[in-house]
């Protein structure tokens, strides 16, 4: 495990999915960055439409909905950026196009040296967790910067 030195830390990753789990981790992630003086990196990771499991969609009208789910999350990673450099902490937003949610997040971060990853937890316990998984568990599990999960 790393200590976290906070005066190393000049970069913060913070990936959003724009649920409410990941506003409340924006509040903490941007108070870190204005705190000790880092860049804020905001990351959206794309998810990949669900298969329609019935029935034929033509591929111009999956190509629509595809650019549609694009321009709505470049839209929400500007506002967070915007919010971030409203309160004077330097912010970039980067929207990212790979398959697994938890590598992209950590394959990010590696490639921007951060010291540090700040990100929502929906909290799922039990069987939930077991089904649904938990993107930050693993990006806990695999990252190789500290990770700083906030609850919802």
């Amino acid at each position: 495990m790393t200590a976290l030195n906070m005066r190393a830390v000049r970069r913060i990753v913070y990936p959003s999915d724009f649920s409410s789990a990941s506003r409340r981790a924006f509040q903490t992630a941007l108070g870190l960055a204005k705190t000790f003086h880092a860049q804020l990196l905001v990351v959206h990771v794309m998810s990949t439409l669900p298969v329609v499991p019935d029935g034929y969609v033509s591929p111009s009208i999956w190509d629509g909905l595809e650019r549609g789910q694009r321009a709505t999350a470049q839209r929400q990673l500007g506002r967070l950026v915007a919010r971030a450099k409203a309160a004077g902490v330097r912010a970039s937003g980067t929207l990212l196009d790979v398959g697994v949610t938890h590598e992209g997040i950590v394959r990010f971060a590696r490639a921007k040296r951060a010291g540090l990853i700040v990100m929502g937890t929906h909290g799922r316990t039990g069987l939930t967790r077991a089904l649904l998984g938990s993107v930050a568990a693993r990006v806990i599990a695999t990252a190789r910067c500290p990770v700083m999960t906030v609850r919802a």
